[in-house]
């Protein structure tokens, strides 16, 4: 199905069409794509680390590795560049669109998996370093950004929302080649994680999983909804939840004022760069572009209705702007509000 000679009949089709066509109907798979490559690059990162673990991987609807199951759920979308574009268009970007992007993400997910395999929630050092799973998952987190108690994996200090993504973030850490975390973390808290991490691993070098469980929780086949309402969804779990920005914040670049007049509107500047200041804020907060499109389309419509103007020349107000964003976005994050995503 994946063979360039034998593409789904959809991969010509519009966005429109597209997402009227149901998750089940898709019909693809792994086997053949890039995203397998990666997959065995994993298989290929465990067995150095003499490993006997090796996760099952099924197309989903989402990054995820499911309590009990040691296998890895990976999105639809990775799995045809026709998706991945559908996936752009609709959330603004591919999560794990990269090599290295997925890469990182499929160790994170590694991590949940083998604690299903070896049971080793169960530990009770490893409930001591990290904590206990029985944790609820919370809807939001306030992230500490200068905290050394854990490590740096994923974007936005995701280590921090629960023990159990504690655990998969440092075993990430452990697992990347080449990360020197030793050195990286020296004199940091977290050093102690990496160290138990590596003890852990060593210990279970050459042992067979007792936990051989193959299930593939919400597999693509068994997905019934359609493609527009999958983006539907994802959009309202993504969507806009922020503070409105406050006049004062605005009235910093623009204004009504009639002196500015002549100076182009608020909202046609913000029309104008809001892709360059949409990834930008993004690559600085980690936050999902999506997510802060909405604040952009909040402030163009607050600009519009106000009737507001810029007040400097363009250079200055496009710098100016994006750290205005940046830092409201920033706030938002450190005021406890950050989402839980994986």
């Amino acid at each position: 199905m994946n063979d360039k000679n034998h593409e789904p009949e959809w991969v010509n089709w519009s966005d429109e069409q597209l997402l009227k066509l149901r998750l089940c109907d898709l019909h693809v798979q792994i086997k053949g794509t890039p995203l397998a490559k990666l997959i065995k690059q994993l298989h290929q990162e465990l067995a150095a680390n003499k490993l006997q673990f090796r996760p099952h991987c099924w197309l989903s609807d989402d990054w995820y590795s499911p309590d009990g199951i040691p296998g890895i759920a990976i999105p639809f979308y990775m799995s045809h560049p026709r998706l991945a574009k559908l996936e752009q268009s609709q959330m603004l970007e591919v999560e794990g669109g990269t090599p290295e992007w997925c890469m990182r993400i499929l160790r994170h997910e590694a991590g949940h998996a083998i604690e299903n395999a070896y049971r080793l929630r169960r530990r009770h050092q490893r409930q001591q370093l990290f904590g206990n799973t029985s944790q609820p998952y919370p809807d939001c987190y306030l992230p500490k950004p200068y905290s050394k108690s854990f490590v740096l994996h994923l974007d936005t200090w995701y280590a921090q929302s629960h023990p159990d993504e504690d655990f998969a973030e440092t075993f990430a850490v452990w697992l990347t080649p080449g990360s020197d975390w030793r050195e990286r973390y020296a004199g940091w808290p977290a050093l102690r994680k990496l160290k138990y991490m590596d003890c852990l691993m060593t210990e279970l070098a050459g042992v067979v999983p007792p936990v051989k469980i193959k299930q593939r929780l919400d597999s693509l086949p068994a997905l019934r909804k359609t493609l527009g309402e999958h983006y539907q969804q994802k959009r309202e779990r993504y969507g806009l939840d922020y503070p409105n920005f406050y006049d004062r914040d605005i009235q910093r670049l623009f204004s009504n004022a009639k002196e500015y007049q002549h100076y182009p509107t608020a909202a046609s500047f913000i029309r104008r760069f809001r892709k360059e200041i949409r990834r930008k804020v993004a690559d600085w907060t980690g936050e999902y572009q999506y997510t802060i499109d909405q604040v952009l389309k909040d402030i163009i419509e607050h600009c519009r209705e106000r009737q507001l103007r810029l007040t400097v020349p363009e250079e200055h107000a496009r710098l100016d702007f994006t750290i205005l964003v940046t830092v409201q976005t920033m706030n938002y994050l450190h005021g406890g509000q950050h989402r839980v995503v994986l």
